[in-house]
């Protein structure tokens, strides 16, 4: 039977040869109807409020998922992006009018044709994404050009179609969501695989053990989710939806995200007897059905995890900075 769904999605994403048709179908056909009421009540609801003001509605409606003719709007209301951009208006555009350093240029310009090579609408984008993240690597200069910024600012710009969005949104993401993440050192990166570490032995002890006795580092397993924020990791429209929350509820969302990945595939990972199945697991879960059916994933994230509050990050990263990071993260 022939799936009514291209093998390109409404982002320009080129279907793997593997891709399972007809499970997305089946979940595609109880999707489509949620998003059409949502953007019903999305539309009422911009009418009446500004999403710069969160309230407890509005933070009902993200977790919901936002309208994807809405995303960019949203995002750049609810990160606060748009209050940064008012203020220095011109700061976009005067940092493309710089002498640039030519060594970085030269390293986005090698990056560029690796990114997303497999998104149709990508080749017409590539000279906007150049100016983005040659700006922002201008503008922040600890950060510079760090591999992982093309695949978020790229995504970006897919979403948003603009130029000066995009590069407001990255700078919220590199300076706010993830900070640390991108420099040199990587030393936000660093402590915040610690703080996972912490948060799975505590909430998830016989799998934390589990995979300490086969010994696979949890930094070989989540750098990347952490580094692209599940951009090239998840399904793509789980990703976006993963976004709508990280924009707005910030960094814990990626914790949630992260425990959840894990306690769904619980059993799976206990199975495992050596690295190599253990391996298998953590890339096949990725692309699971329960990533694929970004609606019902995205609500167990704040349900299965318990409660995570924000403190209680902060003082976990607070330890894991006075102990030895590396004998936590192994």
């Amino acid at each position: 039977m022939t799936s009514k769904f291209s093998d390109v999605d409404e982002y320009g994403f080129q279907r793997p040869p593997e891709f399972d048709y007809a499970n997305y179908e089946a979940i595609m056909s109880e999707y489509l109807k949620v998003l059409a009421r949502r953007q019903m009540q999305w539309e009422k609801l911009m009418r009446r409020h500004d999403p710069a003001v969160m309230n407890r509605a509005l933070k009902r409606y993200i977790r919901k998922g936002v309208p994807a003719h809405l995303r960019g709007i949203v995002w750049m209301k609810t990160s606060g992006a748009s209050v940064a951009k008012a203020s220095t208006p011109d700061l976009y555009r005067s940092l493309l009018r710089q002498k640039h350093d030519e060594d970085i240029v030269d390293i986005i310009k090698i990056d560029l044709p690796r990114t997303f090579p497999n998104n149709i609408f990508f080749p017409d984008i590539q000279n906007q994404l150049f100016n983005i993240l040659v700006a922002y690597a201008h503008h922040n200069k600890d950060v510079g050009y760090c591999q992982g910024l093309n695949y978020i600012a790229g995504l970006l710009l897919i979403v948003t179609k603009d130029e000066e969005s995009t590069f407001w949104l990255l700078r919220h993401i590199v300076e706010s969501i993830a900070p640390n993440y991108h420099t040199k050192s990587m030393s936000g990166l660093i402590v915040d695989i610690a703080v996972l570490n912490e948060l799975l032995r505590v909430r998830v002890p016989d799998v934390h053990a589990h995979i300490k006795v086969i010994g696979l580092p949890w930094a070989v397993i989540v750098t990347k989710w952490f580094i692209c924020l599940f951009a090239e990791v998840l399904p793509i429209e789980t990703v976006l939806r993963i976004w709508d929350c990280l924009f707005s509820e910030g960094y814990k969302i990626l914790f949630r995200v992260s425990l959840t990945l894990v306690l769904r595939h619980r059993d799976t990972l206990m199975a495992t007897e050596d690295i190599s199945q253990l391996a298998n697991v953590f890339r096949e879960m990725l692309q699971s059905t329960l990533v694929t059916n970004c609606h019902e994933f995205m609500s167990s994230i704040f349900t299965i995890p318990g409660n995570i509050r924000r403190r209680d990050i902060e003082s976990l990263r607070s330890q894991v900075v006075q102990n030895d990071i590396q004998s936590v993260i192994c």
